[in-house]
């Protein structure tokens, strides 16, 4: 049994580069950019305004002029106009091109409109209410760096520059895995020793939420049938995820079918709760990672973000943030095991409080849908106080 840290260490260490691909824009928000993003133009592209009022020569300002005729109306979309003379003004509207021999623009609020003829009402500065051209970013410049996480935000720089079709980093292909022949369907009526499957579903609603959808396989507690259809999985996916089977039952077959299939064990059981079971493998000259983990629900939720969530970042060259928050009450550390304990959290006076969920065990579903994340407690001997910082990682 190694430590968490080890453990840890060891799942970064055996991380997959699967390349890049070209997406199309509107299906790109939550993937990984693969190249960095360069301006294709001035940003803004020309002088625009950012009221809505009258454009004006300040020069007739410096001359006393304060009455000017109204010649025309400027809208965003039109081509440049010019201003025909300094005694004279034009409406124009937000995002609209300032027009040639015109340098400030007066908002409405400070204008007074009659007649066809404007009266400035207060006197303004030079040059005002205009986002000069190339003052947000230069031709050529770039907007987003290779690694960025395509947000909302990120898809309109990227429709901004003409990306149509955006090269993001390739995700794994992934294979969720149940064992047990107590699982039966989730619209089935379970026999007083069945259980419905909910480990499989909960791990791939999670992966859909970071752009991933799985393959769903369920497999009997049979080991010829368990390692036959393992080796079919492991010849079409990069990644294996599996609930159960790991632990030392007489019906736990999943690491001797593994090892008969070229899997190379990194690691079985680690000095943590929950998910001590947890067996990780890869096949490194084929590029194949297995992580096999607890059948328990909370040990399956607590293991995949605490390891599959990390790996999968660094696999796509994104920098995996970390967080904290302050305990609201003492916590008894174990004095061998780290602990990820289950909390709920919520800002206060600007600061980020856990407090831990009471469950009943790895097997309590409904605490953990109750929960916001886990904290790690490093092991150790003394009670934790409240106030202490510790390190949490966010459930989704």
């Amino acid at each position: 049994m190694i430590t968490f840290e080890n453990a840890f260490e060891h799942v970064l260490q055996h991380t997959l580069d699967l390349g890049d691909e070209t997406i199309a824009l509107l299906n790109s928000t939550g993937r990984v950019l693969s190249e960095d993003i360069k301006a294709d133009r001035d940003f803004p592209p020309f002088n625009r305004s950012t009221k809505d009022g009258i454009v004006i020569a300040f020069s007739a300002i410096e001359k006393g002029i304060t009455r000017f005729k109204v010649e025309g109306v400027l809208s965003a979309g039109m081509p440049q106009q010019k201003l025909s003379t300094h005694n004279n003004c034009l409406e124009i509207m937000t995002g609209a091109v300032l027009p040639e021999q015109a340098d400030t623009i007066v908002m409405y609020e400070e204008t007074e409109i009659k007649d066809g003829w404007a009266s400035i009402i207060k006197t303004p500065k030079k040059g005002q209410n205009i986002h000069r051209q190339s003052t947000d970013e230069k031709k050529g410049a770039i907007l987003l760096k290779k690694g960025t996480e395509i947000t909302a935000a990120v898809v309109g720089v990227l429709a901004s520059v003409g990306k149509k079709d955006v090269l993001v980093k390739t995700l794994p292909k992934i294979c969720v895995v149940s064992t047990g022949n107590e699982l039966v369907e989730i619209h089935e009526t379970p026999l007083p020793h069945q259980i419905r499957k909910s480990n499989s579903l909960s791990l791939a609603s999670a992966l859909e939420k970071v752009k991933i959808k799985p393959t769903l396989l369920h497999i009997a507690d049979d080991k010829s049938i368990i390692e036959k259809q393992l080796e079919q999985a492991l010849s079409k996916f990069d990644v294996l995820m599996l609930s159960g089977g790991v632990s030392k039952g007489k019906f736990d077959f999943i690491p001797d079918a593994l090892h008969n299939l070229g899997i190379e064990k990194v690691f079985h059981r680690v000095a943590q709760r929950p998910g001590k079971p947890f067996w990780f493998g890869v096949q490194k000259r084929k590029q194949k990672v297995v992580f096999s983990f607890p059948g328990n629900p909370v040990s399956t939720f607590a293991n995949y973000h605490v390891y599959f969530l990390p790996w999968l970042k660094k696999s796509l060259s994104v920098e995996n943030k970390k967080q904290s928050v302050i305990l609201d009450e003492p916590i008894q550390p174990h004095p061998s095991l780290t602990l990820f304990a289950q909390v709920t959290t919520q800002l206060r006076e600007g600061k980020f409080i856990a407090k831990t969920l009471k469950g009943n065990g790895s097997g309590d579903l409904v605490s953990l849908a109750l929960a916001n994340g886990f904290i790690r407690v490093p092991q150790g001997d003394k009670e934790i106080p409240s106030g202490t910082v510790l390190d949490f990682i966010e459930a989704f």
